[in-house]
């Protein structure tokens, strides 16, 4: 059972790893195979992989209290990075207005994340688990697309338009939605390639999972 917790918690780590680095380093865009990305895409996928894989063994309780975990967290780093922006600089320290122009932005981007991330993160669990009883717990390659692709759409629509709608003349929806198609494809792209990855964190989460923990994470998933 302790060995059960620790695994959680290593896959918690990595969820709430994922998503804050996503929100903390995703103002940078990178260019690869001549499509424009922001580096968050090699991030914040991890979100879902861990939240599919804890479902999957643990069931949507867990994982959304896994999502909630995060949340907090997030909302403790969107205090910070406010405070740190918003205090006055020592004389010392010349490279004031560089850490401003990286971290105020960061602020706009975090709290579009936040919202970005609670939707699409509440509609994966119900998604996962919606597939779940459909295919009668089989076909976790589907289920684990399935969710996430939709997810994905929802995440990445919601964030853009919070994060960038407006803040010059070239961010218009079309420009958006351009943008917005473009890397849910690349994250589509990315779940299919992850998909290898779930099977091996459930086959992991599920070694050494005995009879009564299998029983309470039922019981969890009913109640």
């Amino acid at each position: 059972m302790k060995d059960q917790h620790y695994k959680l918690t290593i896959l918690t780590s990595i969820f709430v790893a994922g998503l804050i680095s996503a929100n903390l380093l995703g103002a940078k865009v990178t260019t690869i195979f001549g499509v424009t990305m922001s580096v968050a895409i090699f991030s914040y996928p991890l979100t879902f992989l861990m939240t599919d894989a804890i479902a999957e063994v643990y069931g949507k309780k867990k994982a959304q209290q896994v999502v909630y975990a995060a949340f907090l967290a997030q909302i403790l780093v969107l205090f910070l990075t406010w405070l740190s922006v918003a205090l006055p600089p020592a004389e010392r320290y010349t490279t004031n207005a560089e850490y401003i122009t990286v971290f105020h932005g960061s602020i706009r981007m975090i709290i579009a994340s936040l919202i970005a991330f609670v939707v699409a993160q509440a509609h994966d669990i119900w998604a996962f688990e919606w597939w779940k009883k459909k295919t009668h717990g089989k076909y976790l390659w589907l289920r684990n697309n399935a969710s996430t692709v939709v997810s994905q759409a929802i995440d990445t629509l919601l964030f853009m338009f919070i994060a960038f709608y407006g803040i010059n003349d070239r961010f218009t929806v079309g420009f958006i939605l351009h943008l917005s198609i473009t890397y849910w494809l690349i994250k589509a792209l990315f779940a299919l390639i992850d998909t290898p990855l779930v099977y091996a964190l459930v086959r992991w989460l599920r070694k050494g999972h005995t009879q009564d923990d299998a029983e309470n994470t039922e019981h969890a998933r009913i109640s």
